[in-house]
């Protein structure tokens, strides 16, 4: 098989970080003098004070080095709600992760996602998170079949303001998302496109809302022949029960101002369950879950969507 050269050089970029970073969480923490855990060691939220880190005359040794404590102070500040299955949560996430989606779609043949464009996830400064997506893998059941890589995706998340728990439970949060036409022929847009997002959420004991509204903008924008600029909008309703498990249901919309759809919109009802965070090793934990798409509008382009999640936080 004989991959697109810019999606190689990014398989082969990703795949090793990917494990080096893995690696490194799933390491036993060090202990400092006086019992305290050393940065990068020991679970999420418990950081060693800046007292106890080594000094370095290197930023970069240092900036590496304080990573991980960086990270669970961040992460302490704002919600602690699993990330729904098909909803991109506000909340800041370090995980490496993978869906697999079968698709019914229009016309009676049916689209399997490998990976589902999801990847590595990392909190790189406080407030701040980039996406790196592995391009999924898809193929169809056509006459004749297809078969091909999907674009390749990016996102960054800017959060605006938060509070944990304790302090209000909730969170406001900017996005950025970038797709790059450099997919399979069967399977790429053919234009760079653009996703600002907003996404907020809200927690009462045991239930949270986490929601987003967005517009995807392509480098040809609006003409008639083209995808157009859908609106997009995602809201989730949870429920945490027994600390592990997080029934969901989510409804997924789409409106199409312009474009080859112009007029139409689309919603999908997805009831779903999420079970996690279940430690492994270090930080690293496993998160996991399961749900459908069900379209519920008159002439949907996709009718049903079979989804399964698999993350790995750290």
């Amino acid at each position: 098989m004989k991959l697109n050269p810019t999606l190689n050089q990014t398989l082969k970029s990703t795949i090793p970080l990917l494990a080096a970073i893995v690696l490194a969480a799933a390491a036993p923490a060090q202990t400092m003098p006086g019992g305290s855990p050393a940065a990068g060691g020991g679970a999420p939220g418990l950081a060693a004070p800046e007292s106890a880190r080594p000094a370095s005359t290197c930023p970069v040794a240092d900036y590496f080095s304080n990573w991980f404590a960086r990270v669970s102070e961040t992460q302490a500040e704002q919600p602690h709600w699993i990330t729904p299955l098909v909803t991109v949560t506000p909340r800041l996430e370090e995980e490496v992760r993978y869906d697999q989606l079968w698709q019914a779609a229009a016309g009676g043949h049916s689209l399997t996602s490998y990976g589902g464009s999801k990847g590595l996830e990392l909190i790189p400064a406080e407030h701040l998170e980039f996406i790196i997506g592995v391009p999924a893998w898809q193929t169809e059941n056509t006459k004749p079949a297809k078969n091909g890589w999907a674009d390749e995706s990016f996102l960054v998340k800017y959060r605006l303001l938060s509070a944990n728990e304790e302090n209000g439970d909730y969170i406001l949060t900017a996005f950025l998302g970038l797709t790059a036409p450099n997919g399979s022929a069967d399977y790429t847009s053919k234009h760079y496109t653009i996703t600002p997002t907003l996404a907020g959420g809200k927690g009462w004991g045991n239930f949270d809302i986490q929601s987003t509204l967005g517009v995807s903008v392509p480098d040809n924008g609006g003409v008639r022949t083209g995808a157009g600029t859908p609106v997009l909008s995602n809201t989730t309703l949870q429920y945490r029960v027994a600390k592990y498990f997080s029934p969901e249901v989510e409804a997924n919309y789409t409106y199409w101002p312009n474009g080859e759809h112009e007029g139409k919109n689309q919603l999908f009802i997805t009831p779903g369950l999420l079970i996690g965070r279940l430690p492994i090793a270090g930080r690293v934990g496993l998160t996991f879950g399961a749900g459908c798409e069900v379209a519920v509008t008159d002439k949907p382009l996709d009718h049903r969507n079979i989804v399964l999640t698999a993350r790995l936080p750290f």
